[in-house]
């Protein structure tokens, strides 16, 4: 049996694992690998793409600035997510806000750090990167439409990196980067209509409360159906192996989503519209193994 001090320490770190959310860290950092592997290098031997020193580098900064900076989200959301969501807040109180932030500096001089090993252009990527996060949790998440646009940039920005770092410019890279870019848009307003009752509390200015459920509703609807250019595209021009049953499925459950969304008029429904898009997104990192299922055997020497 673990002590009462155990029991408080292991609260405490699934807490912190909660704060920074670390399940979605480590399918981003999968994410990361699998686009380098698959769709960046594709000619480039498996063992010298895993074993990449600075590749590493890029994905543990990358990492560590998403950590904290859902770190610094939380830490500026306390009082809206005890409304919107009450029972992860208690969790995540375990921790004090003085340690948050706290950890939250170590956290962002690791990243420099780690920058600092691959390139002074790093270094300025990743701070612009802990800036960006920074100014969208405390100042322009409030803005309509602005807010959810930002997100939906620094939410890509960890890919944006690895793609620069392959200096990889083919046209396919781009149509699979505004696929992924218009789901998470689509995924950001969902949250507004999922969030209104803290939001209003906290006097946010999102869509929804500004227009109503039904501009939003309407809006989303625009991005889901931007979003079917994108993955037809994906499926009828351009080789991505067997990946074209992931985009054909996307395709048959986006058709599902917009029939559901428009019969939501509550937060648990949206909820689940949430869950949609987040269930395709972390499917697609999975999906990635289909664009070429001989890779392993072919590319490990």
């Amino acid at each position: 049996m673990l002590s009462r001090k155990n029991k408080l320490l292991l609260f405490k770190l699934l807490s912190l694992f909660s704060v920074v959310r670390g399940y979605n860290i480590l399918v981003i950092t999968l994410a990361q690998y699998l686009a380098s592997i698959y769709i960046l290098s594709p000619n480039i031997p498996l063992r010298k793409v895993v074993l990449d020193v600075n590749l590493f580098l890029i994905v543990t900064a990358s990492a560590l600035t998403i950590a904290s900076g859902y770190i610094i989200n939380n830490f500026y959301d306390a009082e809206k997510d005890l409304i919107n969501k009450p029972t992860k807040s208690m969790l995540d109180r375990l921790v004090s806000q003085r340690f948050k932030l706290t950890t939250y500096f170590i956290l962002n001089l690791l990243t420099v750090f780690a920058a600092s090993y691959i390139s002074f252009r790093a270094v300025l990527f990743f701070s612009a990167y802990i800036f960006g996060i920074w100014i969208y949790s405390h100042k322009l998440k409030r803005i309509p439409l602005v807010g959810n646009l930002v997100s939906s940039t620094l939410a890509i920005a960890p890919f944006f990196v690895v793609f620069v770092y392959y200096q990889n410019f083919q046209t396919v890279i781009f149509v699979h980067a505004l696929f992924l870019f218009l789901l998470i848009l689509a995924r950001e307003m969902i949250k507004d209509l999922e969030n209104m009752a803290g939001d209003m509390a906290q006097n946010y200015k999102t869509i929804p409360i500004l227009y109503g459920p039904n501009v939003s509703k309407s809006i989303v609807t625009f991005l889901i159906v931007l979003t079917l250019v994108p993955a037809l595209l994906l499926i009828k021009s351009f080789d991505v192996g067997y990946m074209y049953l992931y985009f054909m499925a996307c395709i048959a459950l986006l058709i599902l989503f917009l029939m559901l969304l428009w019969m939501a008029n509550g937060k648990k429904h949206y909820v689940w519209l949430h869950n949609i898009i987040k269930f395709i997104i972390v499917a697609g990192v999975f999906s990635i193994l289909l664009i070429d299922v001989d890779v392993v055997l072919n590319r490990i020497l």
